[in-house]
């Protein structure tokens, strides 16, 4: 017989669980005591929240299923935001959370809160075990669950009295079989024959890939298809890496903040091939206006997202790596569609990306220098706002899963956790977290994390001393009324060192190179101060309600 605490960890560990996030509390002290004697390594954040982002950032980087751990109450409450942003992007985390006994639920106990409640809207399933000998096989299902179809979190409910009380331990089952939930992974074959027949007919044929291509480790097959075909790709925030910067069929990002050739090229082609993608409003814009002449082809393993925001002209459910794969092999014959390449490039060569050359200190420039220093082997993170998207435009992803951010929920404070978990996950490579002066506060206490397991995270502080993504807005459609936007000036150089890590304030172009370099051969965390110029903005920009086409802050047409 084994303690319900017992049974969880070395469940946990069946499932080939080596690191965990967490913060201990009186309603989950028995499994803190079972993990004072096993060989997992538990990593002690100082808020839930972070220890939900860094699970989160663990899962993005290794394609494995992440797991944080929180007491009772406002311990699993802390940890709602990080799994809502799991959630919106499909993450696979577990969340374990402590909770009174079963004799005391629905009384409003001491730190008692309704986590499965709470985060039912936010989780692809969530748990409360009343039964000590539930455990394992409750471990096992969660993350079969997290980890498969569309991935996302599962939430765990553990009652003290079910980790105190004792129970034989199940043996792992072969194969979980969940009533209700049977993922399709194999595309329908005559939908594939009917997307490859629109291929061979298009002048002007588009992949528009997402972060399901990542998820399902498919760039290869995505690579592959765009070559044999030579049609180009243009990527979502979540899609970057997918297909690497410097291949010539890759447009970069499109929509709000894309590239202008990008959304110029989602509005002329006569198809659209979305791969993993949501038709997310940040993508198309004025929906009406998205992609107005194409045939549109979907691609998802989750067959709700197909015709939720846009009409679909042939949808092929499935796993998007296995989808591909037959798509392939499918293919006899190479696209040729050079008219519509070299209006492509012309488009390239005169609406380029692009920021003042007067010599200050520029984001974009810091970018493109880490860039160039880092040359594609590091895990570039970013918290969000103007950091989030300068560094989506000018940093150039040449491999999937070296890029993280929260995308569909937009949480400011989640770049620094993640980076820690993105750490975890690769400790071969350096781990960069682009922040701006306002989100890196939010989960700033984090440096107590980083300096007490020594972790190398290099954190580049674009700082204007605005909350700088609201102040643009303020800018552009406010008429300047920069209402509770502007910051005071913080030393994080000093906060940084009092917490006994190195750091460095940078106020010129001419001292970017050095102080990254300083970071890069720092052995432990290091904090970089950037004074950006304080009123720069992300151009080009679609305005809400604008179609993509309609940027500004680009080049006239």
């Amino acid at each position: 017989m084994k303690t319900g605490a017992k049974i969880l960890v070395e469940s946990l560990q069946r499932e080939g669980v080596e690191t965990i996030f967490g913060y201990p509390g009186g309603q989950i002290l028995p499994v803190y005591d079972e993990l004072y004697d096993s060989s997992l390594r538990h990593i002690l954040v100082r808020h839930e929240q972070a220890a939900a982002h860094a699970a989160d950032g663990y899962a993005r980087a290794s394609g494995r299923v992440g797991v944080c751990l929180a007491t009772s109450g406002p311990g699993a409450c802390n940890l709602v935001t990080g799994i809502a942003t799991a959630y919106m992007d499909s993450v696979p985390i577990v969340a374990i959370t402590g909770q009174v006994p079963t004799t005391m639920l629905g009384n409003d106990a001491f730190q008692e809160s309704d986590i499965t409640g709470i985060t039912m809207p936010v989780t692809k399933h969530s748990y409360l075990v009343k039964k000590t000998d539930e455990i394992s096989s409750v471990v096992q299902e969660a993350f079969y669950v997290a980890g498969t179809g569309r991935p996302g979190p599962v939430l765990i409910d553990l009652p003290k009295d079910t980790q105190t009380g004792t129970a034989r331990d199940s043996p792992r089952l072969d194969k979980v079989v969940l009533r209700g939930y049977n993922p399709t992974y194999k595309g329908h074959t005559r939908q594939i024959d009917k997307v490859i027949a629109l291929i061979l007919e298009a002048e002007r044929p588009l992949i528009y890939a997402g972060g399901g291509v990542i998820s399902s480790n498919a760039s290869e097959e995505l690579i592959a298809l765009a070559t044999q075909l030579g049609i180009p790709v243009t990527t979502t925030l979540m899609g970057l890496g997918c297909i690497p910067c410097d291949n010539p069929l890759n447009l970069g990002m499109l929509g709000m903040h894309g590239t202008e050739y990008a959304n110029f090229a989602v509005t002329e082609s006569d198809l659209l091939i979305a791969i993993g993608a949501r038709f997310d409003d940040r993508v198309t814009g004025k929906i009406d206006t998205f992609a107005p002449h194409a045939k549109i082809v979907h691609i998802d393993i989750d067959p709700a997202e197909i015709g939720k925001n846009k009409r679909v002209d042939v949808p092929i459910v499935g796993d998007v790596k296995a989808v591909l794969n037959d798509m392939l092999n499918s293919i006899k014959k190479k696209g040729i569609h050079d008219a519509w390449r070299k209006k492509i490039q012309y488009w390239r060569e005169h609406h380029p990306l692009k920021y003042p050359d007067d010599g200050k200190l520029h984001p974009q420039y810091i970018l493109q220098r880490m860039n160039e220093l880092l040359k594609g082997d590091a895990t570039i993170v970013s918290e969000v706002g103007q950091n989030q998207m300068w560094t989506a435009q000018y940093f150039g992803f040449r491999r999937p899963r070296s890029w993280i951010t929260s995308g569909g929920l937009g949480t400011m404070g989640y770049g620094f956790p993640a980076a820690i978990g993105a750490h975890f996950a690769r400790p071969d490579l350096p781990v960069f977290d682009v922040a701006g002066d306002g989100s890196i506060q939010m989960n700033i206490q984090e440096l107590g994390t980083v300096a007490q397991y020594k972790i190398p995270v290099k954190i580049a502080i674009l700082n204007n001393m605005y909350l700088g993504m609201v102040r643009q807005w303020q800018e552009l459609f406010f008429d300047h009324r920069y209402s509770y936007t502007e910051l005071p000036s913080v030393d994080f150089v000093k906060i940084a060192n009092a917490y006994g890590i190195d750091g460095i304030k940078v106020e010129s172009a001419d001292e970017v190179m050095p102080a990254l370099k300083d970071a890069l051969d720092c052995n432990g965390p290091f904090v970089m101060d950037f004074r950006i110029e304080r009123e720069e903005n992300v151009f080009p920009m679609v305005p809400a309600g604008a179609a993509i086409n309609e940027m500004i802050g680009g080049h006239p047409r």
